[in-house]
Order: structure tokens, then sequence, then C-alpha cells
């Protein structure tokens, strides 16, 4: 008979990759460094692959460890999900979501709506702020889950990409202004800093005139004619014009979406609501293709 994988072996593996270090994974998991060395020893020998890189003092994982990544996600999921259907008990609770002001808008109602429908019981509360920040909160074990959004990090479980845009208002010409005027983020923020290379790179003088965490803010300053920004595709507003290389803007890259998750602890209803999460997100992504 075929040996199966332990789960709790996959909990620690999961805890490892999230963290990208054995020794705060112990600490997630509640075990001993030297118990999480074993269990990861214990799983490579059950697979017959390394599935850990090692990059100074990072864990790494491997090309089979991505495999595998996806696999134990799915399997502890399945895990959690089986124990609550059978634990006789309508799922009750609360569950915290962070999630950057640039998606709330158009991405909260559509989660919220479908969550508060299939758990009636549950309550959700729901925190705004940049990416950066929740991930500390993350770390922190104050959220269950963030919808984080980077250029850059690896972190998180990406369920889609959009393409960032330079934007101006329809009804003023304030992309023409020289020094160029601009509303970005916080200094922390990846896309002020993409940005901000990008116009030096073609030479284009420019000045940070709003700075701020809120995305309301600097969309206004948009709209009202007095800055450029960077938005991502989806945060596109009325009375919004998208800057292109025609207008002497040079693109942009794509920006990624993830789901982070709390590696101290899980639960079935933190699960849930990943399922809704990248569900809804996806009906979203494919009602503006039909759009289009």
């Amino acid at each position: 008979m075929t040996a199966l994988i332990d789960i709790d072996q996959l909990r620690t593996f999961i805890a490892i990759a999230e963290t990208g270090s054995f020794t705060k994974a112990a600490d997630v998991v509640h075990k001993t460094q030297s118990a999480v060395s074993m269990q990861m020893k214990r799983l490579e020998e059950r697979l017959n692959k390394p599935i850990f890189a090692r990059d100074g003092r990072a864990s790494k994982l491997t090309e089979d460890g991505e495999r595998l990544l996806d696999y134990a996600r799915r399997i502890v999921k399945l895990n959690l999900e089986a124990l609550a259907a059978f634990s006789g008990a309508e799922l009750t609770g609360r569950v915290r979501l962070g999630v950057p002001d640039d998606y709330a808008d158009r991405y909260l109602p559509e989660i919220m709506a479908r969550f508060s429908r299939a758990y009636p019981g549950v309550e959700l509360t729901v925190l705004c702020e940049p990416s950066v920040d929740l991930l500390r909160r993350i770390d922190a074990n104050d959220l269950d889950l963030a919808i984080i959004t980077t250029t850059e990090s690896q972190r998180g479980e990406p369920f889609r990409q959009e393409r960032l845009l330079w934007v101006t208002s329809v009804r003023h010409t304030t992309h023409t202004e020289n020094p160029l005027p601009l509303a970005l983020g916080k200094q922390s923020c990846a896309w002020r800093r993409i940005a901000l290379e990008c116009l030096e790179q073609i030479g284009r003088p420019h000045r940070v005139i709003y700075t701020s965490s809120n995305a309301g803010a600097y969309v206004a300053a948009v709209l009202a004619g007095l800055a450029v920004s960077v938005v991502p595709e989806s945060t596109l507003r009325p009375g919004m014009r998208v800057l292109t290389p025609a207008d002497g803007f040079p693109e942009l890259p794509y920006c990624r979406i993830g789901l982070a998750r709390n590696p101290h602890e899980s639960s079935a209803l933190a699960e849930a609501l990943a399922e809704h999460i990248i569900s809804s997100l996806d009906n979203l992504s494919d009602a503006a293709r039909a759009a289009e």
C-alpha cells in the first residue's frame, strides 16, 4: 500500500513557505526547530525530491517545492472543509480581512454579498490599508486574510494580474504641464517608485504635489485636473483618461494581486472566505472581459 502524505507535515511546509524561515515556521506551528527540520526531512524522503533550496538564512522552494505548495494548500483546505461539513454546526464567528482601498470600492461589494449569503452567521471585519501595512498585520496575527497587490513580492497566492496605467482627467490637460504634477501613494508604495523611475528614465521633469495612502485622495486630485497618477486597470473611474506612449508616457509593468493568509493559524472560516474572494474576483474579471 502506498504511504500517504502527513497533513501535519504539509501544514508545517506551508508555514515555512509563508514565513520563509524554518525558525519562524516553528513558532507558527508551535514546534521546536529540530522537529520542523525532521518533518521536512521526512517529507522530502516521502516525495524522493528536494523541496527546499537554502539561500543564506532564507529557505526558498525548489521547483518541486513550488509544485507541492499548491497541492499542500488544497489538501489542508479540503481537510478543514471536511471537518466543518461533519461538525454538525453552521460556521459562525468572526473573520478578519484586509484590503487596500484601491480595491475596496471595486471588489468588496461582490465579495461581501456572496460571503454573507453563504455564511449569514459570520461577522466579517474589514480593514483598509496599503498592502505593506496589511502584510505586517498578517505577521502580527491581526488579520486572517489580506488581498495584497505588488509588482515584485512573490509572497501570497497570486490569482490575478492587471496593467498599471497612467491616468489624467478627461477635462484637463494636466499631463502636458512641465514639470509634471503627480499624485501618488506613500514612499513605501511600489507604484510610486515605478512611476518615478519611469519618468526619470525618459528625462521627464516632474514633482509630487499630493501624497496619500488613501486611493480616494489621489484619485480626487486626478479628477480635479490637479495631477497625473498611476492606478491599476480595475480601478479606472469615469472622468479618467488613460495616457499612452503616444502622449509621451511609457508603458508600465503589470501588478500582481494575491491573497496572503495568516501563517499563525488557519480556520475553516478563513478558508471559506478565501474561496469566495478568488471566486468573486474571477467573476469580476470575466464580466470585464465580456463588457469589452
